[in-house]
Order: structure tokens, then sequence, then C-alpha cells
């Protein structure tokens, strides 16, 4: 009987630091009212413990443009240029908490774009990550998420392409994609903007799912990253759950199993990873 936990599971450095940012906010604010501008990370049981400290959580722009005062915190995921300036025009207070390695893309996209470059985001169009990248990188640009993007993809011949990729894709489509774009134009410079603990991270959660009985992926629903997890545990490993605390797992489902992996998404705090590892522990 034995459980192996990922050594890669649980918040990145983004994350932490972003997480960080808002409670040293908290603590510092002097009264001044804090504000995140779209949950700070994909994790609700992370934001509903800041929103017991006082912080609120701004879901909408509309919401943004309502604000008078106060300190409105950037989120890991990053946003669009025009929000910096909308907030710089009018006086609110910005503590800029994205990802190093997302604000990294922002500048990628905004020099190449400056160059006179197309931007291909190969990414979630919906995801906050990429809307934010797509806001840095002008006027020519596009997300392409899977295959028949890339098909439909058709530049002309000569268009100098720069491709980046959102920070958690799957590193194999990401190849995959590049692959069919690169066809498209003689042009094509090739960036590979994800992160290298996201890379890590989905390696060792195949490693793990590929030697076990039974793979637990744990994470919040809305997080892309433990989205990925999930989906190269599946195909590793047919008895895999995605959970987001231990409330989720019916232990009952593990009493047949010899070994069991857990990994989790990097929005995932270490006290829900621990809780589920000691539960499942405590059947075997």
């Amino acid at each position: 009987m034995k459980v192996i936990k990922a050594k890669t599971a649980g918040f990145c450095f983004g994350v932490k630091r972003a997480v960080d940012t808002v409670y040293e906010q908290v603590e510092k604010c002097g009264g001044r009212q804090i504000y995140t501008y779209g949950p700070i990370i994909h994790n609700e049981e992370v934001v509903k413990d800041m929103e017991r400290k006082g912080v609120t959580v701004l879901r909408s722009e509309e919401e943004l443009d309502a604000l008078e005062d106060g300190i409105v915190i950037i989120r890991s995921h990053g946003v669009e240029k025009r929000i910096y300036d909308k907030l710089n025009a009018r006086g609110i207070g910005i503590v800029d908490a994205t990802c190093p390695f997302v604000k990294k893309i922002h500048d990628i996209v905004s020099e190449q774009s400056a160059q006179g470059k197309y931007i291909v985001i190969i990414g979630n169009p919906e995801h906050p990550e990429v809307r934010g990248i797509r806001g840095w990188a002008g006027e020519r640009a596009c997300v392409i998420q899977n295959s028949d993007d890339a098909e439909n993809f058709s530049p002309d011949k000569n268009e100098k392409i720069c491709i980046v990729s959102q920070t958690t894709f799957n590193y194999n489509k990401f190849k995959d994609l590049v692959e069919i774009i690169s066809e498209k134009s003689y042009y094509v410079s090739v960036l590979n903007t994800i992160c290298n603990a996201t890379k890590e991270r989905q390696s060792e959660a195949e490693s793990i799912a590929e030697t076990v009985d039974a793979m637990i992926v744990i994470g919040d629903k809305h997080s892309s990253n433990t989205q990925k997890l999930f989906e190269i545990c599946r195909k590793a490993c047919n008895n895999t759950y995605y959970i987001q605390t231990l409330g989720d797992l019916d232990l009952n489902q593990l009493g047949s199993v010899e070994t069991v992996g857990i990994t989790a998404g990097a929005s995932t705090p270490n006290n829900i990873i621990e809780e589920v590892q000691n539960n499942v522990r405590i059947i075997f």
C-alpha cells in the first residue's frame, strides 16, 4: 500500500508571490479598501479567506469603473495595458501581483508588435492570462487554442509572425500547433513561454500516473493548469479523480487499490493537499 505525492504539487512561485502580496497589503493598507481585479488566483478557498479579511473581488470592469478610491491589486494572471492606463488616469492605487513570467510575455508581445510582427498567442482565449497578453499585443494578433484554429489561420506567406504561449498550456499540444502554423509562413519566430514549473509539474504528474492504480488531482475547477494536469493524468491512468477539497473525494472508491498518486495545481494551498494526503493514508 503506497501513496505518492508529487514534489511539484501546490503553489508555484508566481501564485505564492501574488497571495503573499494580498496579505501584505491587508496588513499595511492603513484603512484603505483592498480590491483584487478578478480572483487573485483560481482557488475558491484562498479567495474566501481573503474576503473574510476584508478584501473585495472586483468581478467585472463595470465594478472597476465604479471605484472612487482604494487599492487595486492586479491578479497573478495579469491584465490588459488599458486597465493600467484607466486606473492611473483616475488616480486609483495599483499594486501589481502579475506573475513575472506572465509579465515577461507582455513585454515580448509589446516589443515584437512594435517591430511589425503579427502576434500569435497559443492558449485559451477565455482565460484571463490570455486576455491580458492579448491586450499588450497590439491590433495585429490572434489567439489559437486547437488544431482547427491553427489550420484555419491564413497569414500571408511573407508575414512575419511571433508565436508565444499561455504559461500553463500543454507543452506537447504547443509543439503540435507550432508545427501547423510554421508551415504557413516563411518568417516564424517561436518563443516557448510555457512556465518551466508547469512543464515539470505536467511531466511529474504523468510519470506518477503511469505507475499507480489511482490518481488524485487537486485544484480549483476554474484552474487552467489543474485542468491540464487532469487531462494528462487521465490519459495515463483511467482511475483519475479531479477534486477541489477532500469533501469532493469518495474515499471508498480507493479501498481496493494498492497505490495512489497525488498531484495538485499551482493554485492549490498546501493545507488542502496535506488534508487529502493524510486522509488517503488512513484508509490504507
